[in-house]
């Protein structure tokens, strides 16, 4: 098992709620990512999903597209990030961390270059939402030669449907529920059938089911919170970085709450 499975089964067997956030890697800095990530561990957060700027995030929405431009303009890029993981490991750093990306990343690096980069820099996971299930089979067999490679992190949506068995058949780590159709940051509007969705979920699901899209805090998700293993914070989560100016006490304040109140 990796960070994320054992996080994971250690969640498990407290019978506790996982909690995620969303931070995007470059933004104000690298030092500053770095911080971000140290202090909201210490907070509670499970895992910390590292987004990857990239100039077109298709299934993000304003506040991430702006976080990812502005990280861009600051200088960030994949090769620093992983630059940045390196450090973060070397400093003793052994929470479990994802990155959050889009395939251009990918495809540009290279497949194989690309997985040798993330298993020596210690990232635990990809979640990568414009790469098709179908599609899938390249990087899953790359990734399927080292025992210490990233494991690739499987998305659903509600019109998934009868595809659902399909995706989540042999995948690892947690299931990562779409909420409602669109992109980020959207607020609570979640799909008019969501419960009935992520109990469909639940049902076929061998790994926890994690629930994002549009979660800002506890009271989103409380009337869910029976049905879903955790939940994933993103554009509110950098929304509240930029407005307190990236005071990590106040990130950390938010997550201690919503995961005392996940746990409750």
């Amino acid at each position: 098992m990796n960070r994320i499975e054992t996080r994971m089964k250690t969640l498990e067997e407290r019978n506790e709620k996982a909690f995620i956030t969303y931070i995007t890697a470059g933004l104000p800095n690298y030092e500053k990512t770095k911080e971000i990530i140290k202090t909201s561990m210490e907070a509670g957060c499970d895992v910390i999903e590292l987004g990857i700027p990239f100039s077109d995030p298709v299934a993000d929405g304003p506040v991430i597209q702006d976080a990812s431009f502005r990280a861009i303009n600051n200088g960030a890029t994949l090769a620093k990030t992983f630059e940045m993981m390196k450090e973060i490991r070397a400093e003793g750093v052994e929470q479990a961390i994802l990155f959050m990306m889009y395939y251009n990343h990918v495809y540009h690096l290279g497949v194989e270059n690309f997985v040798k980069a993330c298993i020596e820099s210690g990232v635990d996971g990809l979640i990568i939402p414009d790469l098709p299930f179908e599609e899938q089979d390249e990087l899953k067999n790359e990734l399927s030669k080292y025992d210490n490679a990233p494991i690739l992190i499987q998305l659903v949506a509600p019109v998934s449907k009868q595809r659902i068995p399909m995706i989540l058949e042999n995948a690892r780590g947690f299931v990562y529920c779409v909420s409602q159709m669109g992109v980020t940051g959207n607020g609570a509007n979640f799909h008019k059938e969501i419960r009935e969705y992520l109990e469909n979920v639940k049902a076929v699901s061998k790994i926890p089911v994690m629930m994002g899209f549009g979660i800002r805090t506890y009271e989103d998700v409380e009337s869910l919170v029976d049905t879903i293993d955790g939940a994933i914070v993103g554009s509110h989560f950098i929304k509240l970085l930029d407005e307190s100016a990236y005071d990590c006490k106040v990130s950390a304040d938010y997550i201690r709450e919503f995961k005392s109140k996940l746990n409750d």
